[in-house]
């Protein structure tokens, strides 16, 4: 019994292209106003991170907020410390790092995180406090 070169191609499509890739939605980056930032704040949901130097962290920061910088040569090791499992909420300058940060945490495994849209600049331009 001979198969025909017909149904042997037909047979290979049909297995390669009915196998869906799986896209991982288990984590999510949701990109959030000032606003969005001081209800979860307040309702204490979230780990907050400053991925700003130490330079920068020192000159304002809001208040609750933990320093990885985003440049600093330990930083995946430094991002591994923080809860995977847990909302975490990123912010920088203006919204540039904390958004590769985000992506990054996001192929770490991170379950939610929240970036800031416009950064600590933003927060203060809203006229929310910051500590030194």
């Amino acid at each position: 019994m001979r198969i025909k070169p017909f149904l042997l191609v037909t047979f290979f499509s049909l297995l390669l292209f009915n196998c869906k890739q799986v896209e991982d939605k288990s984590s999510t980056v949701e990109l959030i106003t000032v606003e969005e930032m001081d209800s979860l704040l307040e309702m204490g949901k979230v780990q907050l991170i400053d991925v700003r130097t130490p330079g920068e962290y020192a000159d304002g920061h809001i208040d609750g907020a933990s320093n990885i910088d985003f440049r600093d040569d330990n930083f995946e090791a430094l991002i591994a410390k923080v809860d995977k499992t847990k909302p975490v909420a990123v912010y920088c300058g203006r919204g540039g790092r904390s958004g590769k940060c985000s992506a990054y945490m996001k192929k770490a495994g991170f379950t939610k995180i929240y970036d800031l849209d416009g950064g600590i600049t933003e927060w203060k331009f809203k006229g929310k406090q910051i500590v030194k």
